[in-house]
């Protein structure tokens, strides 16, 4: 040792760039397999029925969007991964009847409230479909204020996966 130079004795110890991409690539892994565990549980959580679900219980499926929209990123710049739902294309309105977009999954997780649009038709009031217009032609339209309860699904999911986090740190530096 004491003929060596300062490089040299720290070659002995380490590479820290060898480290330091061993230390990103497990913590890829690892983020990555608990993001998928999670979707996977928010999205088996989802029961795909016709009636809506009990506020304070997942939603209920009905047309399938939500499941199908549930996806989860590794974020390299932050070394953190993303989890939930995307933006859908469902519209609805904010408090001045402007069209507000992908707003549902948020509403459903924490509850509040959306501006539907309805049109009278066949003797009641039905939500309008807005992708045509000419199903709305010369009906009477109104705005109504719908609040929902929180029905939670990422949440929970998160919070059942949470504790299998340090097992799957667990030797995943090679």
């Amino acid at each position: 040792m004491f003929g060596m130079e300062v490089g040299q004795v720290k070659r002995l110890f380490f590479d820290t760039e060898r480290v330091v991409r061993a230390t990103d690539k497990a913590q890829r892994r690892v983020l990555s397999k608990f993001g998928a565990y999670v979707r996977r549980g928010a999205k088996s959580s989802i029961r795909k029925r016709r009636a809506p679900s009990p506020p304070g219980t997942p939603p209920s499926s009905h047309t399938g969007v939500l499941k199908r929209f549930i996806f989860f990123a590794y974020e390299p710049e932050r070394h953190n991964v993303v989890i939930g739902p995307a933006k859908t294309n469902q519209v609805f309105f904010d408090r001045d009847r402007r069209p507000v977009r992908g707003t549902v999954p948020s509403v459903l997780e924490y509850g509040g409230q959306v501006t539907v649009l309805e049109v009278h038709r066949h003797g009641r009031w039905q939500r309008a479909d807005l992708r045509s217009r000419r199903r709305m032609g010369g009906r009477p339209m109104r705005y109504r204020k719908v609040t929902i309860a929180a029905r939670p699904y990422m949440h929970p999911a998160f919070e059942r996966e949470r504790p299998k986090l340090p097992a799957m740190w667990k030797n995943s530096v090679r």
